[in-house]
């Protein structure tokens, strides 16, 4: 096994503890991280982005579903929210993974960096309708499934488990952050498995030169989803201490680093 091979794990502890943080997953970071590493690793630099967002969304899949079962032991995953997003986050994901394979590399470097800013100042500038959602009933209905199609299919061609997306609707919609944060988590797994799958089979044949299925590469998603499954309870716990309020401003800095980490790396 390369020496290299272990910088995935170390991704994947950073992964998981903003995964029970944050409820993304850890997808932004990784996308970041590994659009930089993975050309060092052999991956030709025009399918790095590509590989990237796959391995994230693969790897995201574990990472989301350690971090929505320790939400739920706290009882912060709103299941009929879930349920009626799952559909169309299948779909959505499914769809905007085949989308992602025919953009250049470049590209979806800009649309990931531009996302993560935009996700940041909707987050900042947003107020919930209500400051105490204890007694708001979980979303439901058609428009959470219609959402999850569009929140599905853009998280697949940023590579992200849709954390951006869900938490502020969920916080829109009335329910605390910590709450949005678990329910959040749960609808990433639904994401990763329909995205990665697409990424798998959408992919042109031999995109990666080894070790990988389409453009998943397969060290990195493992690597990255066993130490993230592993650190998610971890950052479970802090996103439980801490005030809603401190938790949108980190998951706003959070957002804003990773941009600019992505554009200086597309300047290079």
């Amino acid at each position: 096994m390369p020496v290299e091979w272990l910088l995935f794990p170390l991704l994947g502890i950073v992964a998981g503890l903003l995964a029970g943080l944050l409820g993304v997953g850890g997808g932004l970071v990784l996308v970041a991280a590994l659009s930089w590493l993975l050309p060092l690793l052999g991956i030709p630099p025009e399918a790095a982005m590509h590989a990237a967002l796959a391995s994230s969304l693969a790897s995201i899949v574990l990472t989301a579903a350690a971090s929505a079962r320790a939400h739920s032991r706290r009882g912060s995953v709103l299941w009929p929210t879930v349920a009626w997003m799952v559909p169309g986050l299948l779909l959505g994901g499914w769809l905007g993974s085949g989308i992602a394979v025919g953009i250049d590399d470049d590209v979806l470097r800009y649309i990931v960096a531009g996302y993560c800013l935009l996700a940041a100042a909707q987050l900042q500038f947003r107020r919930a309708r209500t400051v105490d959602g204890s007694g708001v009933p979980a979303p439901r209905g058609p428009s959470m499934s219609a959402a999850g199609a569009g929140i599905g299919a853009l998280s697949a061609v940023v590579g992200i488990g849709g954390g951006s997306m869900t938490v502020p609707l969920l916080v829109w919609r009335g329910v605390v952050p910590v709450r949005a944060v678990g329910t959040s988590s749960a609808c990433g797994v639904a994401i990763g498995l329909a995205s990665a799958l697409g990424y798998a089979l959408h992919a042109p044949a031999g995109a990666l030169p080894e070790h990988a299925v389409g453009y998943v590469y397969l060290p990195a998603a493992i690597g990255v989803a066993v130490a993230s499954v592993l650190a998610a309870p971890w950052g479970t716990r802090l996103a439980h201490r801490l005030h809603g309020d401190a938790l949108k401003r980190v998951f706003v800095v959070f957002l804003v680093v990773v941009a600019l980490g992505l554009l200086l790396a597309g300047n290079q």
